[in-house]
């Protein structure tokens, strides 16, 4: 019997072929989520040219930085405008400006999020009317309703957050919340493809929040707004589903990418439960999670920062590997944020990252990877527990509003970020290159720091003075002070404020006659700073609690020296409300046996000296992360001497490049800390000594 060949020995050359070849036909990928980056700086003409050239480089949409006297609803020339015009994004005071912001950048076929909260209903006002502009609708050549019916894009307006982390809010949170509920309207009957709303978790996981606290804050604060839109009754029942279908987030994504992943799962799940059940959408597709995301720039360090770069691509992979529960939109920090103004490479660094992962990688070929994972179903399920309680405590009080009044949010969010930073602190936690594995090589990177980032140009506060000027000189005053009239009479009623808001943009109004209209009729607003009551690092035991301990007697004994307890004024000068980093000074010294007054964000120089000559203090500290530090530190410095504090040192906290640091020693500042200087604890001690040595003190 002849024996039979191996089946693989039948094969004809053409089988053979077809078997062996390599597989060249690949699963269909995915869309990939839009990709931008998040900029704007020193002048409209400066940032235009930014962003025209990311666009050239893939970049698939537009993320704008305004200036803060733009968020905040001043024009450059006010007082309160003084050192911060242009230094964390671009000013846009009128509508001039804002068509050179985008000029050559058709509006209606592009992807647009403003980073805009307390004015956000202004500068979505100006974005229309050039949009109209360009597409000729001046020259009849389009209708208005054709225009707004091809803008896509996003207006960040979740001013909750402001109140709680990121400072920005001025009006108070009932007209606040008036003012978003009027533009959801709007946008819902006239610009359908716009977010009117991007309900922020990012900031709060900045200033601090786990993520069971970032899950249940953001959803009670989308709570607060579906519910002002439904009673606002401009939206009817048939069409309230679209409400809830244009509700955008924006979150955060941190280093612990897998927690972060099933973080973002857990929104997906709550998100779906209570637009079903509370809300009453029937349609999947109005209940679907939308989402954009920066990764964390809390974790960003400035020893070491190379190691930045690995930190943000595994914090992109947090909102990128789960298909069912991936960003829309994603925008990466640079890995020298923690240094300045990131230059336009270390921005195409960043951009890059998300293109190899998205073109070279096989991510977007597959299904959703962690669909049946018994771990990933577990941790969801916690985070999803959790939230819940949190949400139903939330609402038991009011409601997100009433949270925010009362300061319990803002507490438990000091609370939750002085914990974190005691967990490093102690070595708990670990940050490469800040608490462990601290040796290095000398980087290239930043073998010369002062030209490893980018710095806003000088005159960029004069030209936008002078660029104020020139528009008003060229507008019918009448027109402008017409228009503002009739917006101040609207927002006394229950009117729609979009429409006379789009009337005073199209007069020729400015961003701060705009703000200062409705904040002469709705008031002003200042929030609860959260560190009266915050738990700080009274109990952490070990190590870094012997270090404090040694710091209170030394705080102790001092005060026993001059004759009083020491006094400590924090303060935050210029409009810069990132006030995380005070608040965390300001109860870490409170817990050092320091008497501490902080009187929250937002205040001018004049203000803060006023305090320390009030409150008599034994020392004033500045926080400024604004990068407006040469212009404000100078103008305290002065006011100190001009009211016979002399003796009184001053010290200063923010990024601050070495070149500017060894400027403010010069004139007069007694210590400079920068985000190296991570050891509160350490800080605490060396005020002391500046203490000990203005006041003629030996070494104790």
């Amino acid at each position: 019997m002849t024996e039979k060949a191996p089946a693989s020995a039948e094969r004809t050359e053409s089988d053979r072929t077809q078997l062996d070849r390599p597989q060249l036909d690949r699963p269909q990928r995915d869309r990939p989520w839009v990709m931008r980056t998040y900029a704007g700086h020193s002048t409209a003409a400066a940032s235009n040219a930014l962003y025209r050239s990311n666009l050239a480089k893939g970049q698939t949409g537009l993320s704008v930085a305004f200036d803060l006297p733009t968020q905040t609803g001043y024009d450059p020339d006010s007082p309160m405008a003084r050192g911060e015009v242009g230094k964390v994004g671009v000013p846009v005071p009128h509508l001039g400006e804002m068509r050179k912001l985008f000029d050559s950048i058709p509006l209606t076929g592009m992807n647009t999020s403003m980073t805009i909260n307390a004015t956000a209903m202004w500068l979505l006002a100006m974005y229309q009317v050039v949009a109209e502009e360009q597409a000729g609708v001046p020259e009849g050549r389009a209708t208005p309703e054709e225009v707004a019916g091809q803008l896509a894009g996003t207006t960040q307006n979740d001013i909750i957050k402001e109140y709680l982390s990121r400072g920005t809010y001025v009006f108070p949170p009932e007209h606040s919340l008036r003012l978003i509920s009027d533009m959801i309207a709007y946008t819902v009957h006239h610009i359908p493809k716009w977010n009117p709303i991007n309900i922020c978790s990012y900031h709060l996981q900045e200033a601090g929040a786990t993520p069971t606290q970032e899950l249940a804050y953001a959803l009670c604060t989308a709570i607060a707004v579906l519910d002002q839109v439904k009673a606002s009754g401009q939206v009817s029942e048939e069409d309230f589903g679209k409400v809830v279908g244009r509700i955008s987030f924006f979150v955060n994504a941190g280093v612990r990418f897998v927690e972060e992943m099933c973080k973002m799962r857990a929104f997906v799940e709550l998100w779906d439960e209570i637009t079903r059940e509370r809300y009453g959408v029937t349609d999947p597709k109005m209940r679907r999670f939308r989402y954009g995301v920066q990764v964390n720039s809390l974790g960003l360090t400035e020893a070491q920062p190379e190691n930045n770069v690995q930190r943000i691509v595994l914090e992109m992979l947090g909102v990128t590997l789960s298909k069912d529960a991936r960003a829309r939109a994603i925008q990466l920090p640079a890995w020298n944020e923690a240094l300045g103004l990131p230059r336009p490479w270390d921005q195409q660094w960043s951009l890059r990252l998300q293109q190899v992962l998205a073109f070279e990688s096989d991510l977007l070929e597959h299904e959703d990877l962690f669909t049946g994972s018994v771990v990933v179903e577990a941790k969801v399920a916690e985070l999803v527990a959790g939230a819940k309680a949190e949400i139903d405590r939330v609402q038991a009080m009011g409601g997100a509003i009433a949270a925010v009044e009362s300061g319990y949010m803002k507490q438990e969010l000091v609370s939750a970020h002085a914990a974190r930073r005691a967990r490093i602190e102690s070595g708990e936690e670990i940050v490469v290159g800040v608490n462990k594995f601290e040796t290095t090589e000398p980087s290239p990177l930043t073998a010369d720091l002062d030209a490893a980032i980018q710095t806003a140009d000088p005159e960029a506060e004069r030209q936008a003075i002078t660029s104020v000027e020139e528009w008003k000189a060229q507008r019918d005053e009448e027109g402008v002070a017409r228009a503002l009239a009739e917006l101040a009479e609207a927002a006394k009623t229950d009117t729609n404020l979009m429409l006379p808001t789009l009337a005073a943009a199209r007069a020729g109004a400015t961003t701060g006659e705009w703000a200062a209209t409705l904040r002469e009729v709705f008031g002003e607003f200042r929030a609860p700073t959260g560190v009266s009551g915050a738990v700080g690092a009274v109990s952490h035991g070990g190590e870094a609690g012997a270090e404090l301990t040694a710091v209170r007697e030394r705080v102790r004994a001092t005060g026993e020296e001059l004759g009083s307890r020491l006094r400590l004024l924090v303060g935050k000068p210029g409009l810069d409300g990132h006030s995380n980093g005070a608040e965390q000074v300001a109860v870490r010294a409170r817990d050092a046996g320091f008497e501490v007054i902080y009187q929250g964000i937002r205040l001018t120089p004049e203000q803060i000296v006023s305090a320390a000559v009030a409150e008599d203090v034994h020392c004033v500290g500045l926080s400024i992360l604004s990068g407006s530090h040469m212009e404000l530190v100078p103008a305290v410095l002065d006011g100190l001497r001009e009211a016979g504090l002399d003796d009184v040192p001053l010290i200063v906290g923010g990024i601050i490049p070495d070149s500017d640091g060894r400027r403010l020693v010069e004139m007069g500042v007694a210590a400079v800390y920068t985000p190296k200087d991570f050891g509160l604890t350490e800080i605490m001690g060396g005020i002391v000594d500046v203490i000990r040595r203005a006041n003629g003190l030996d070494e104790d």
